[in-house]
């Protein structure tokens, strides 16, 4: 009986070293760390244009404006091309390519504008095209015509 229960113990203490040493080499479990991504250098505007979580890049919502941050004129075509290129100077800062977005939500002032939207964003993206889901919204900051948010995986 005294030699089972010492085999028993030895077996006990062999499996919790084992335990022990695979818990000290697991990387400690910590939240991912946060980068913020700043292009528009409008600090102060309460969110960062976009941040990167692991390899996750989540942009935020662009609207069709210049270098200045005023809109853009010539409608809904020349909005969303500029929207599309302050989402690529985002993606570009972040170190991520506009074929890592997988994801894209359009906000249109005016639901009516899809198709001609449609047309500079089919040109804009590459294949395959990111998932999207495009919605009318009542009003949207600026009197803008679009704004477009984005996410975007490595």
């Amino acid at each position: 009986m005294k030699m089972q229960v010492r085999r028993f113990l030895v077996f006990a203490l062999s499996v919790v070293s084992v335990l022990a040493a695979v818990v000290a080499a697991a990387p400690a479990c910590r939240a991912q760390e946060h980068k913020a991504i700043s292009v528009s250098g409008n600090k102060s505007l309460p969110f960062s244009d976009g941040v990167v979580a692991g390899n996750t890049l989540y942009v935020a919502g662009q609207e069709g404006t210049d270098d200045q941050g005023k809109l853009v004129a010539g409608g809904i075509a020349a909005e969303a091309k500029a929207a599309l290129d302050n989402i690529q100077n985002v993606v570009k800062a972040a170190g991520f390519e506009l074929k890592d977005i997988v994801s894209v939500t359009v906000y249109l002032a005016d639901i009516h504008e899809f198709g001609d939207m449609n047309k500079v964003y089919r040109e804009f993206m590459p294949d395959p095209k990111p998932a999207r889901a495009t919605i009318q919204a009542a009003a949207l900051v600026n009197n803008a015509r679009i704004e477009i948010s984005a996410i975007a995986v490595k």
